[in-house]
């Protein structure tokens, strides 16, 4: 006796039998069917679940646009099929932006084969492949991969997830810092061109507001309110909101930049436009762009463009920022977040001793009595 798809049969302690629809918890969240008993009648519950199953086919119908996908259907063509879903069409722009360029990333490093091809072991080495190139890009491609075979399983066209049994690296926690200085010498360089402006308003936003380089890249220019110089951002990491005051340096740059390139949504895209429009940095070509920019500027090889988020959260530290509000700038909701930050420096340990030293009787004047 084969149950239909979905179909549970329970024995209770009575030993009589009941049946259940059980299907896929996304399937519910989504609101295409539910969770139900289907009774003892075996007959009347399959003819329960049957209807229930066309509306689940009948919904990824829709969902793939009426594209079926068998096992020899290829990678770009699971793809197509996944960028018209609800899935994907559900998500904010810039992941979608994301989730398309570390896609294109699996396409060029797999090649266009059919999904069912895939193993565990090309996976693999696609991932160390990527590691070369940085272990947070490396992640980022595997994560994203990993979410659109287990798309595909959903959708039943694969029942396999080759990336999912990828070991993640962890990088190794950075503690290189920029220099005001060094900040300094990449802006100035960066603004001398044209072709490196942008790059350079990036960075100046990434250190002045310490938020994350990618969500600064996909700035739009809805997201400021310039009568009351602040920007409303919505960070893509956590999805904290945080609402950060518009300094009197970056307020005319802003301005100058909304003369030029206001016409379109970005605050900083690549100059030069591709078929016709705009698009932001990709992440590779920020660090790709941004490495011209500190060789021109002779600036050392082993500092970053993400280590700008750190330098300005640390800096707050030593200025004795209190830990709420420098929270406020970053996002974090636990203090526990913040603490990457926090580096013994000489300037951190003079500030709390000079601090000390105002509400405290010194040693000396204990000895001398006096």
């Amino acid at each position: 006796m084969k149950l239909p798809r979905y179909t549970q049969a329970r024995k209770l302690a009575n030993g009589i039998v009941h049946y259940r629809f059980n299907p896929p918890q996304r399937l519910v969240d989504t609101g295409v069917v539910e969770r139900v008993e289907l009774g003892r009648n075996f007959e009347e519950a399959k003819a329960q679940a049957k209807i229930l199953n066309k509306q689940i086919n009948a919904w990824r119908k829709e969902q793939a646009k009426i594209v079926v996908l068998t096992g020899s259907s290829t990678l770009s063509m699971l793809m197509d099929v996944y960028y018209k879903s609800s899935d994907f069409n559900m998500l904010k722009h810039k992941t979608k932006v994301d989730y398309q360029y570390f896609l294109s990333v699996l396409l060029e490093s797999l090649g266009d084969c059919p999904i069912k091809k895939v193993s565990t072991r090309q996976a693999k080495l696609a991932y160390e492949d990527w590691v070369g190139r940085g272990i947070h890009f490396a992640n980022h491609v595997a994560t994203v991969s990993s979410r659109l075979y287990r798309y595909a399983i959903d959708m039943e066209y694969t029942e396999f997830n080759p990336f999912s049994s990828i070991r993640r690296k962890s990088p190794r926690q950075r503690k290189v810092m920029w220099s005001k200085e060094q900040v300094i010498k990449f802006l100035d360089e960066a603004y001398s061109d044209f072709s490196t402006r942008n790059i350079g308003l990036i960075v100046q936003m990434t250190y002045e507001w310490c938020q994350r380089l990618g969500d600064m890249r996909l700035l739009e220019w809805d997201m400021f309110d310039f009568d009351n110089r602040r920007l409303n951002l919505e960070q893509s990491k956590r999805r904290a909101q945080v609402s950060l005051p518009i300094s009197n340096d970056l307020y005319p740059m802003l301005l100058d930049q909304r003369d030029d390139f206001g016409f379109q949504k970005y605050v900083a895209p690549r100059p030069r436009p591709r078929e016709g429009q705009f698009h932001p940095y990709t992440l590779e070509g920020m660090s790709t762009m941004g490495r011209v920019v500190m060789e021109k500027a002779g600036l050392p090889k082993d500092l970053r463009l993400m280590d700008l988020r750190r330098t300005g959260t640390t800096e707050m530290i030593e200025a004795g920022v209190g830990m709420a509000q420098i929270m406020s700038v970053t996002g974090h909701n636990n203090p526990q977040s913040v603490k990457p930050y926090m580096k013994n420096t000489y300037t951190s340990a003079n500030y709390a001793l000079t601090e000390r030293a105002k509400h405290d009787t010194s040693t000396s004047k204990c000895r001398t009595g006096k």
